[in-house]
């Protein structure tokens, strides 16, 4: 859970979550130039790749290669993890 942690963490891992959640299966291309178009983002490609794969070391992000291109898609179950972990308690 630590990874989860760590991948949250970070600004631009986050925002590129959102960008995954608003339009899922987006290459490096796609994602660089939403953050850089949407959020002045201006991180190079090697940068952004290497949040991509934060993300996905933490499960946040899953990979699959067609072709040339690797789409990447947001996976939420992780989260649902850190949900149950502190689960709510009704108010007394």
């Amino acid at each position: 859970m630590g990874d989860l942690f760590k991948a949250l963490a970070d600004h631009t891992r986050r925002t590129i979550l959102d960008e995954l959640c608003e339009r899922d299966g987006q290459t490096l291309f796609e994602i660089c130039s939403r953050l850089a178009m949407k959020h002045g983002l201006g991180s190079s490609r090697q940068a952004i790749s290497q949040h991509l794969d934060v993300l996905e070391s933490a499960g946040l992000v899953e990979a699959r290669r067609q072709g040339r291109f690797k789409y990447h898609h947001v996976n939420t179950a992780p989260l649902a993890q850190i949900a149950e972990r502190w689960p709510q308690r009704e108010a007394r």
